[in-house]
């Protein structure tokens, strides 16, 4: 059949009475994700007509209510089932409302709420002429010749305007991993993409490397979005259709009606292949796996810290939760296929992270290659391809949440004249300048390298328990193997700070206001309660382990 015979064929049948549904939308099912959407478009509104003196406690306020908000509705949709028994499809079947949707959205609605206190303290300014700024009225009072909070806004130092955009990229981090058709898939992919890339050109003291990050991150991430949009078109040619059911259908050989549109490509396990592929190339870059990593470093370097810390945690619990459900309910038929995949790359990202890691001098791009290798490690836990890989890395993706935003959090506070001090080397000695904030961090580097009663031990337990169950020894030796690698680079940090004489003219440490002593306290709690009690949680993960279909 022509293409033209078959463009004129669809628009035959659109075009016949009664041959479009009807829409119907859950909104009660949708509210977590309506609530943040409308919120930032209210905020985009508030920066539009609110005078300027009024809108940072507006939008701060907004934000902070909208992420509460969201969170109660997915609890209240959890409490009634939704999770479990009553798990159902939503929006005409585009968005599935299950245990993995619902707690993921959970997850990333309180990193959002824990990252806000980090905007809101900031301003995405970690100083103001080379003095710590900790509150607005410092703020006002650094400009030189100023005239208080007047001055203070005229000179840019607070950036309101982060608060709906980060709105924006939190609804589509909702959507993300609930999506239950390739379009739906992709738009949520844009919706939060396209306001990280601004977010990450939003530092004010270091411009020239915040939008240089910018920039990387928006080319390598247009590029990892064409290919998964060209994915996308090879599966609709391989199974006629976009949602999930009727593709794994397909996938599955269950004999689908033939659109006579695309009768010549139905069933073609060349463009199956290739389109599978090319969407896993796209949720790879996501998580930042090897060998689609390649921006990770620069961006977490040039971005403003607090947006770094809101974009290493969430962006990871969305992609990751989007991959599980793509492999789980879409692709089960090509597991054979896609799985010996995987296995390489997860070696690569857990041994290649953690070994690049070492030969690191700034803090923040240590903690960028620590993230690769913790993607590695998540990766674990869903070739695992079982319920228990998938509370495992739902745990884990609970517990490495809250330890990035605590670590970045912390890194915001040390700081020199020249702003904040990432340089390994400045800080020697900051044990004796700063017990307790050398401490804190110290808890989250330990739980980074996973050691017994934090967070990251219990999580790198539950994956790689739920990997060996699999038959995935080989990937457990090299992910502890990769966790012994990694543990150096994290002692070492910690001998830097405690065992070495500090520097004369070394950074100072600015005294955290409630925001962020707010974060960091709700960091250390996750990591120690997570660690010392995480049965409730590993249970909780694992009644919301099965997805809907």
């Amino acid at each position: 059949m022509s293409t033209t015979h078959a463009v004129h064929s669809l628009w035959t049948q659109a075009a016949e009475p009664g041959s479009i549904p009807t829409p119907k939308i859950e909104y009660a099912q949708l509210s977590p994700t309506l609530i943040v959407l409308g919120a930032a478009i209210v905020g985009i509104l508030i920066e539009a007509f609110l005078p300027r003196r009024f809108r940072y406690g507006a939008q701060a306020l907004l934000t902070v209510a909208a992420l509460a908000s969201a969170f109660a509705a997915v609890l209240a949709l959890g409490l009634n089932g939704f999770a479990t028994d009553q798990a159902q499809l939503a929006a005409m079947g585009a968005i599935a409302v299950d245990g993995p949707a619902l707690f993921l959205q959970g997850t990333v609605l309180l990193v959002g709420l824990v990252a806000v206190f980090t905007f809101a303290e900031r301003r995405l300014d970690p100083s103001a002429h080379g003095r710590p700024v900790d509150s607005f009225a410092a703020q006002a009072a650094a400009v030189p010749g100023g005239q208080g909070e007047r001055d203070a806004v005229k000179a840019g130092f607070t950036t309101t305007e982060v608060f709906p955009i980060a709105l924006f990229a939190i609804g589509g981090m909702l959507v993300f991993p609930a999506a239950n058709d390739l379009l739906t898939l992709f738009i949520a992919l844009e919706v939060f993409s396209l306001p990280l890339y601004i977010l990450c050109a939003l530092a004010r003291r270091n411009r020239l490397l915040s939008q240089e990050a910018a920039v990387k991150y928006f080319l390598l991430g247009a590029f990892s979005s064409a290919f998964m949009l060209f994915g996308i078109a090879l599966l609709y040619g391989y199974a006629g259709a976009v949602d999930y059911a009727s593709i794994a259908r397909v996938v599955g050989n269950a004999n689908p009606t033939t659109d006579p549109a695309l009768a010549g490509t139905m069933g073609n396990d060349v463009l199956l292949l290739i389109g599978g592929a090319m969407v896993l190339m796209g949720l790879l870059f996501k998580v930042g796996a090897v060998p689609f990593h390649m921006w990770t470093p620069d961006v977490y370097q040039g971005a403003p810290t607090p947006v770094t810390g809101f974009m290493a945690a969430a962006t990871k619990v969305a992609a990751f939760g989007a991959l599980l459900r793509l492999l789980y309910v879409v692709l089960p038929g090509l597991r054979w296929d896609w799985e010996p995949v995987l296995w390489g790359v997860a070696v690569v990202t857990m041994l290649g992270g953690a070994i690049v890691a070492i030969t690191q001098t700034d803090i923040k791009r240590l903690l960028a290659y620590s993230s690769i290798a913790h993607a590695g490690f998540i990766l674990a836990g869903v070739i695992a391809t079982s319920e228990d890989g998938v509370s495992s890395v739902l745990f884990y993706l609970l517990a490495y949440s809250f330890v990035t935003l605590g670590a970045f959090a912390v890194v915001t506070l040390v700081r020199d004249a020249g702003g904040e001090a990432t340089h390994l080397s400045k800080w020697a000695g900051l044990g004796r300048r700063s017990p307790l904030v050398a401490a804190v961090f110290a808890v989250f580097l330990l739980a980074f390298a996973g050691i017994p009663m934090t967070s990251g031990f219990t999580g790198k337990f539950a994956v790689f328990k739920a990997a060996a169950e699999s038959g995935a020894g080989a990937l457990v030796v090299v992910g502890v193997i990769s966790s012994a690698i990694a543990a150096f680079f994290y002692v070492r940090v910690i001998v830097l700070m405690f065992f070495q004489e500090p520097k004369a003219d070394g950074p100072s440490v600015a005294v955290p206001s409630p925001l962020t002593m707010s974060a960091i306290g709700l960091g250390v709690a996750v990591t120690v309660v997570l660690g010392v009690a995480p049965q409730y949680f590993l249970d909780l993960a694992g009644q919301a382990s099965v997805f809907v279909r």
